[in-house]
């Protein structure tokens, strides 16, 4: 028998010996936790995992450690990078086929509404233009004058559709100021594709999406492993909140690969959510992404969202977002 099964064997015994001979409601209080919870609730972390410089690590990496791996280099890589979000504002300036996949659901998550289509982006005389090439609606999805009907599909196509012709941008990060409706496109920008940084100016979210920053730092739990994917040698780097801070946090989960031989980041994939008594959003994202000559480009992106706004209806809906044929 597994040594942790006689452990807890034993215990069991234990409490059961003592609550025959007091009968107290808090001897059987003990029994039943031992019954009912998994015993992993009761399991300390993996002997051949080890805290280091406010990481958990892996065997692999524990090895990587001793052999010169800096640690604290690598979180401040983490910490200060931009090329994840710099890959989505490449797509501004790079010509590119794109396949669309939108579906709206009901409450019964049933589909209602649904969109696909392949467009075509094209940059001239640094501007970018798109035309479509084929397209197959259901449901409501537009409204009668074929303007969006539903909030999901207008990010969308604020995100990855251009409208008319839009000309000279650069896929520059930097310190740019913005006002508007700039700024809030901007601010919604970040929120989705560069999650982990402080974002001005959204009440409740700007700061707690800050998780490399106090207070929230303290309130996570931060890994970093070693594995292959996709045929790619990579670290992987996740954060999770402590079991205490769940339900105080808008990130649930951020979980990066890192290529080795250059650090570039290969996927990331994370999980939001919030709830205030005026709205309430839970989105889960995945992106791939791929070099292409000197840039890094999304190439799939997978998002399934459910979103309320005190006065509105609410919405559930996912989209599929795959690039190819980058010039």
């Amino acid at each position: 028998m597994n040594k942790k099964w006689i452990e807890v064997l034993m215990k069991f015994v234990s409490f059961f010996a003592k609550c025959q001979i007091i009968k107290t409601a808090s001897c059987f209080l003990c029994v039943a936790i031992l019954l009912f919870f998994p015993i992993d609730e009761f399991a300390q972390p993996k002997v051949k995992d080890k805290l280091y410089q406010g990481l958990i690590l892996d065997e692999v990496m524990v090895k990587a450690v001793q052999t010169g791996f800096d640690v604290k280099a690598f979180i401040q890589k983490v910490k200060n990078d931009t090329t994840y979000y710099k890959a989505f504002k490449t797509l501004r300036i790079v010509s590119f086929d794109l396949y669309s996949d939108i579906i709206i659901e009901d409450k019964q998550q049933n589909q209602k509404a649904s969109y696909q289509g392949v467009s075509h982006q094209k940059i001239e005389n640094h501007c970018r233009s798109m035309h479509v090439k084929h397209e197959k609606v259901s449901g409501d999805f537009y409204k009668r004058n074929k303007q969006y009907r539903y909030n999901t599909a207008k990010l969308y196509a604020h995100l990855f559709f251009t409208q008319g012709s839009i000309c000279n941008e650069t896929n520059l990060v930097g310190n740019k100021v913005y006002s508007g409706t700039a700024k809030y496109e901007e601010q919604l920008r970040m929120l989705i594709f560069n999650p982990g940084k402080r974002i001005s100016g959204i009440p409740g979210i700007g700061d707690n999406v800050a998780i490399f920053e106090e207070p929230y730092f303290s309130r996570y739990n931060f890994y970093l492993s070693r594995t292959t994917y996709l045929q790619q040698d990579c670290y992987v780097f996740t954060a999770k909140p402590k079991a205490a801070f769940k339900k105080q946090v808008v990130i649930n989960e951020l979980r990066t690969w890192f290529r080795v031989s250059d650090f570039a980041i290969m996927a990331r994939d994370y999980s939001l959510s919030f709830k205030t008594l005026f709205y309430d959003f839970d989105v889960v994202m995945k992106v791939k992404l791929k070099p292409f000559k000197q840039h890094l480009v999304p190439y799939e992106v997978y998002y399934k969202g459910n979103w309320h706004v005190f006065s509105k209806s609410r919405e559930m809906a996912n989209f599929t977002a795959i690039f190819s044929d980058f010039q």
